[in-house]
């Protein structure tokens, strides 16, 4: 009978490195492949950007430029080296640019959707009206001057240091807006929703979440959270002007303000107005706490 004896590191280092690649290759879709890409585009300041991406996160962020530099990260998965590469050079990302400004959608091949990714950075003119849509990824804006619309069917959203209206939503996950001054419409399916450091009016609600909202200033519009399953949390400014109206199914109203002519009902409404009265604050929970302060 013949004895093996493997002394040698090396040689060891290399059998296992053979077996694990032995291992790795019965696995299906196995094999990586990176690159990344730099783009860049001279557009309108004043126009619009466009952005969709179908699997992957979107970053905007603005700047004091008069282009947009995109930098596209991919990565592919396959059964070999040879697909992997060949699935990251049939990622393409179409761009169409006129006088109305800038769209650009990462194209992935439909039988190979599951295993390609991109992630996408930009960096923009503050004056270009963003909208970005994900639908399997983290979106987010942040520094521009200009309405915003973020959406993603699956993945957090957030908004951050933006002067003008902002659209956010997501199915799946959490909304979040920081220091934003204008209209501002937040929805989540099945995720909370965090206000922070805002001017202007409200619209926000989610069937499944907590919502947090800290204002810096009330607008005209007002004030509207609605929740099926979660708390409420309202932080206003001192002095305010406005008329309140909150209502909780199933749970307790907190009020930490001075509300002139209060009324309270059976059914869990209550009603008042703050200051000298204006805008409408109107809070809704079916289940849970509202807490007004």
């Amino acid at each position: 009978m013949t004895r093996h004896h493997w002394n040698d590191e090396g040689d060891d280092g290399s059998r296992l490195g053979g077996f694990l690649r032995s291992l790795l290759s019965g696995i299906p879709w196995s094999e990586v492949a990176e690159r990344v890409d730099t783009l860049r585009i001279k557009v309108p300041g004043s126009g619009a950007l466009r952005v969709r991406n179908p699997n992957g996160r979107i970053e905007v962020l603005g700047d004091d430029r008069d282009d947009v530099v995109v930098e596209v990260a991919k990565r592919a998965r396959a059964e070999s080296e040879e697909e992997a590469e060949r699935l990251l050079d049939a990622i393409r990302i179409h761009e169409e640019l006129s006088a109305d400004g800038l769209e650009l959608e990462v194209l992935i091949p439909r039988r190979w959707n599951r295993h390609g990714h991109v992630n996408l950075e930009l960096r923009v003119p503050r004056g270009l009206r963003v909208q970005c849509e994900s639908v399997n990824g983290k979106v987010s804006v942040g520094g521009m001057r200009a309405p915003v619309a973020a959406r993603s069917s699956n993945g957090a959203v957030t908004v951050e240091d933006v002067i003008g209206d902002v659209s956010v939503s997501t199915a799946n996950n959490k909304v979040t807006c920081l220091c934003t001054c204008g209209g501002l419409v937040a929805r989540s399916s099945n995720g909370k929703i965090e206000i922070r450091e805002h001017r202007g009016s409200i619209d926000a609600s989610t069937s499944n979440g907590l919502i947090r909202a800290c204002l810096e200033e009330l607008g005209p519009d007002g004030v509207q959270l609605a929740t099926s399953n979660g708390r409420i949390l309202l932080d206003l400014p001192d002095p305010v002007d406005a008329d309140v109206d909150v209502r909780v199914d199933n749970g307790m109203i907190r009020n930490e303000l001075e509300l002139c002519g209060a009324t309270r009902s059976t059914d869990g409404r209550l009603r008042g107005i703050l200051g000298r009265g204006g805008a409408l604050i109107r809070l809704r929970t079916s289940n849970g706490t509202v807490t007004l302060r």
